[in-house]
């Protein structure tokens, strides 16, 4: 049986751990990153909780000049080896996304130019949620294909 479920023209997540997931339905998937990263939540015995697009973040987008709200990917409950738990906001993005853009003589200069401000938005919120984190006593972390598909 498929975990995922089109409706509407929208991929969705149906858990197979139901009990586990603490957010709200349905489980919109954004991209194959994320659904695989679903599949790992729902399966793996150490996650004791988790959700999609749950909590939200104020930052200041620079490219819009205005504040704005950034909901990270997922949130976790994990519980540890030690037996104790720890919480975690997950941004999941392609590797590429990471980094500032890089101009090899290839780019058209409106290519580059979105590349650089997605970049800037994106870094602003991921600066807004490691201080979020920091004061909530959780974890922020980018997981790119380079974790998700070793």
């Amino acid at each position: 049986m498929s975990n995922i479920k089109d409706l509407r023209g929208k991929p969705q997540y149906i858990p197979h751990n139901p009990i586990k997931y603490v957010g709200k339905y349905p489980i919109i998937i954004r991209s194959s990153y994320e659904r695989k990263f679903f599949q790992w939540c729902d399966a793996n015995q150490s996650i004791l909780e988790w959700s999609s697009e749950s909590i939200a973040i104020q930052y200041f987008d620079p490219v819009k000049n205005k504040k704005r709200r950034y909901y990270p990917d997922v949130y976790m409950l994990v519980k540890g080896k030690d037996n104790k738990t720890q919480q975690f906001l997950i941004e999941i993005k392609p590797y590429k996304e990471t980094h500032p853009p890089i101009n090899r003589g290839k780019k058209k200069m409106k290519t580059l130019l979105y590349e650089e401000k997605t970049y800037a938005t994106n870094n602003a919120k991921w600066k807004a949620a490691i201080n979020w984190c920091n004061r909530m006593g959780m974890v922020f972390k980018i997981i790119t294909e380079r974790e998700l598909f070793v």
